[in-house]
């Protein structure tokens, strides 16, 4: 299976792809612009990828009938609902790739530690369409800039040690979106101890480093540790760092400390904007899925904006009737870019809702995540990151 150098053999993501298919047709609008053009761009994608996809899934094609649904039926954003979904828990147990293993060019797997991780099997067409629509969601958020150097420091694994991790991959995306200076991963492997370790030493010099070149720096990965560095920072140098104002953070993989609470993100971000001193504006949070590949980011505001490549439905835990804008219930996550894995229509863990809209003016739907569901505590990246702190 082909691992994370399959990125230096790929065209750049900030150029148009250059298929003339419905599904890279979607991928070229832009991420926030709600028309009925967008509309009928994505409607017209998943019945694209649906059909695709079931004359090659046995599995898909043998759902889709056992529901009683056609791809064809898909022609407005009203039956966008009538989607048939699969368990995010179906995609831990079972191999459901659609493609032959040769055509795969990247398989990625989350960090859980419950004994099911999640995977996704990308071909080549899925992997150049879900690098431009993550570029496109965040040149449209203003976090994307060729023309200056930013450094990085990143809460994240070595990809050149975890070649199939989820996050790992993200984070090497994400420093692509600026132009590149220096690049430190914190997450170092000990050959020893056969493991990973957190480099806190590391990455307190090169925080040191960026403060004094007064650099502009991106902080990427796990909140927690973005928040540890800077308390290891003051314990070393008697303050917190004094960074480049232009400088930001996009956290992600969850918002859970060593102890398993959860931190209220509002607080978060004002108290390490503070500690790193930026705007709290640049700090920015990142939700995702390794099984669905669409980049929910935070708005200045702080709330993640659903794009247009992708739509969220809460639905009723018990019945699972949808439940409309403003009520919380399980999460399903839509999206037509897959072309090798099922899960075009997805069922998640995660308990949710949607807004119609946010206050800082850019267009489309909010997504609030509320927390996962079940009686079973589910252990996800976060938590088994968290390990090191």
């Amino acid at each position: 299976m082909a691992d994370l150098s399959i990125e230096n053999r790929l065209p750049p993501f900030y150029k148009p792809l250059k298929g003339r298919s419905a599904l890279d047709a979607l991928f070229e609008t832009p991420a926030f612009e709600y028309s009925p053009e967008t509309s009928k761009a994505f409607c017209s994608a998943m019945r694209e990828a649906m059909t695709f996809q079931e004359r090659r899934s046995k599995f898909l094609k043998s759902f889709l009938k056992l529901e009683g649904f056609k791809p064809a039926s898909i022609k407005t954003e009203k039956d966008i609902a009538a989607i048939p979904f699969v368990s995010v828990s179906a995609l831990k147990e079972r191999d459901l790739t659609t493609l032959p293993e040769k055509e795969i060019a990247l398989e990625l797997k989350s960090s859980g530690t419950s004994g099911q991780r999640s995977r996704i099997q990308l071909d080549k067409s899925s992997l150049m369409r879900v690098r431009r629509m993550a570029w496109k969601v965040f040149e449209g958020l203003g976090l994307t800039d060729l023309n200056r150097a930013h450094d990085y420091i990143c809460f994240t694994y070595d990809p050149e040690v975890a070649k199939d991790l989820g996050t790992a991959w993200t984070d090497k995306l994400l420093t692509g979106f600026t132009k590149k200076g220096e690049i430190f991963y914190t997450f170092r492997w000990s050959k020893s101890k056969n493991d990973f370790y957190f480099d806190v030493e590391g990455a307190v010099s090169a925080v040191k480093k960026f403060e004094t070149s007064q650099s502009l720096v991106r902080l990427v990965g796990f909140p927690a540790f973005a928040l540890k560095l800077t308390e290891e920072f003051k314990k070393r140098h008697g303050r917190y760092p004094r960074l480049n104002p232009g400088s930001s953070v996009v956290t992600g993989g969850g918002w859970k400390t060593p102890a398993d609470e959860a931190i209220n993100k509002r607080v978060y971000r004002g108290i390490l904007a503070d500690n790193l001193g930026i705007p709290v504006e640049n700090v920015r949070d990142l939700f995702g899925m390794v099984e669905h590949g669409v980049p929910y980011v935070d708005c200045k505001l702080g709330n993640f904006h659903i794009p247009n490549y992708g739509r969220v439905i809460a639905r009723d835990p018990g019945t699972l009737a949808p439940l409309g804008c403003g009520k919380t219930g399980l999460l399903q996550f839509i999206t037509p870019y897959l072309t090798s894995y099922p899960s075009l229509s997805l069922l998640s863990s995660d308990f949710g809702s949607v807004r119609k809209k946010c206050s800082c003016g850019l267009a489309g739907p909010v997504l609030e995540i509320k927390g996962r569901a079940g009686v079973k505590k589910l252990k996800g990246c976060a938590i088994s990151a968290a390990t090191m702190l």
